[in-house]
């Protein structure tokens, strides 16, 4: 299979699927706390526990997919998925769970190969767009853990439900195995179509270095430290806080769950278009987007979180509205760590910066049930999302500023390589 739109699909499957069981945890938080007799600390730490395992491996993805063959690794991390699912779904005590889960982060973060493998099908005037139709995949995937939840918990079970979505792991590697091909990296850049044969690059260590002293990646990763805290605190937390601190009924949270979901996948949708429109206009169209997408989520999430329960219509249209808001930035980053990364490195400069971005973010949830049992949800919700939102469009500013140089650095690179490669296709022999 080699047709973009075609890979694309398969791609979105596995990340819709693999996030529909990732994210169960949370919408089955209360039946697994029941199980086990434990509180909300424990329960944050069983979350956290899978997020660090996943941060240590971010970059061994992100090097294997820059060495080896990117379809092969990506239907291996499905089948883990299926593995480790399995293993938490007939955990007997705490403890084997905690252990369980934890195993479950070794898959979490095999998406350095995956994105980068669909920046080679697809080019840099599309990338923020095809990224936002693969990160909806978060927002519907909760959506159908919340459904799977509030429709199954009561009839088969917490435990029956993991074996459900464990076994989709194992079908959809063998999908994947059979059905996705390997490309040239580089394959959709610009500077190199012109090429009758596009020279095989790898890893290259050098380039990492090169990377690492770019102002640009330097403030996305710094922003992505902080920015990933309130999109693990609330898919985690949310449900819970509107449960129990708002009183909702199970029909009135799946309401606004499916509302906040269906909104939030145009957003990223909507937030993927308007960074490649204006990333025609200028280069730094794409973090435009960004900063103004984090600081509109910041206000809105507060005016949110003021609105009584009693006022649940209020509640429910500030929701949908703060939803839209809070993907914009996503798509648009992950375009950027790509227009200023050398294609042979892409995996890994993503798995660096989705590293740092965990290395805090995966503290998230367990920080938030501390807080929470000292104060309230309401309270660890709010004053987490809002404060590293606004410290997130500061960075972006920063970003904004140093964008344009680093990434015509890269097309120059790539214009001399393309000189070389074309000057030793057209040498005599």
């Amino acid at each position: 299979m080699r047709t973009p739109w075609a890979v694309a699909a398969v791609l979105f499957a596995f990340m819709l699927l693999h996030q529909t069981d990732k994210l169960l945890l949370g919408p089955l938080a209360t039946e697994i706390m029941k199980t086990f007799h434990i509180g909300e600390d424990l329960m944050g730490l069983a979350s956290t526990a899978a997020l660090l395992v996943g941060l240590f491996l971010y970059p061994l993805w992100g090097y294997m997919a820059d060495r080896f063959a990117r379809p092969f690794l990506i239907g291996l991390a499905s089948f883990i998925w299926g593995a480790t699912t399995w293993l938490s779904a007939i955990a007997p005590t705490y403890p084997l769970f905690l252990l369980t889960r934890a195993s479950t982060g070794i898959d979490d973060n095999a998406y350095p190969g995956l994105y980068s493998l669909i920046s080679d099908y697809f080019g840099p005037q599309l990338r923020s767009r095809i990224y936002g139709f693969l990160q909806m995949t978060g927002p519907v995937g909760y959506l159908m853990g919340v459904a799977l939840a509030l429709g199954l918990k009561d009839l088969i079970g917490w435990r029956a439900i993991y074996l459900i979505t464990g076994s989709l792991g194992f079908l959809i590697a063998l999908l994947i195995w059979r059905t996705i091909h390997e490309v040239p990296r580089g394959h959709s850049e610009p500077e190199l179509a012109a090429l009758a044969e596009i020279p095989s690059y790898r890893f290259n260590l050098n380039e990492v270095r090169a990377l690492l002293r770019k102002p640009t990646f330097l403030f996305l990763v710094t922003q992505g430290f902080f920015g990933v805290f309130p999109w693990n605190v609330i898919s985690f937390w949310f449900f819970r806080y509107l449960e129990a601190e708002r009183g909702y009924s199970n029909a009135q949270i799946f309401v606004i769950m499916a509302s906040a979901v269906v909104v939030m996948s145009m957003g990223y949708l909507a937030g993927g278009a308007m960074g490649d429109w204006l990333f025609r206009r200028t280069l730094r169209g794409r973090l435009i987007v960004s900063m103004a997408g984090v600081l509109a989520g910041a206000i809105l999430l507060a005016i949110t979180m003021s609105i009584p329960p009693q006022a649940f219509g209020a509640f429910w249209a500030m929701v949908v509205l703060t939803a839209f808001a809070i993907p914009l930035a996503a798509p648009n980053v992950l375009a950027t760590v790509f227009d200023i990364s050398p294609p042979e490195i892409r995996s890994s400069a993503q798995a660096l910066e989705s590293f740092i971005e965990g290395s805090g973010a995966s503290l998230a949830p367990f920080l938030t049930g501390l807080l929470a049992v000292q104060t309230s949800l309401h309270t660890a919700i709010l004053t987490i999302c809002v404060g590293t939102w606004l410290l997130c469009g500061f960075l972006f500013a920063l970003a904004i500023w140093s964008a344009p140089r680093d990434i015509l650095a890269l097309r120059a690179e790539l214009r001399a390589r393309a000189a070389q490669a074309g000057a030793g296709e057209s040498a005599p022999t």
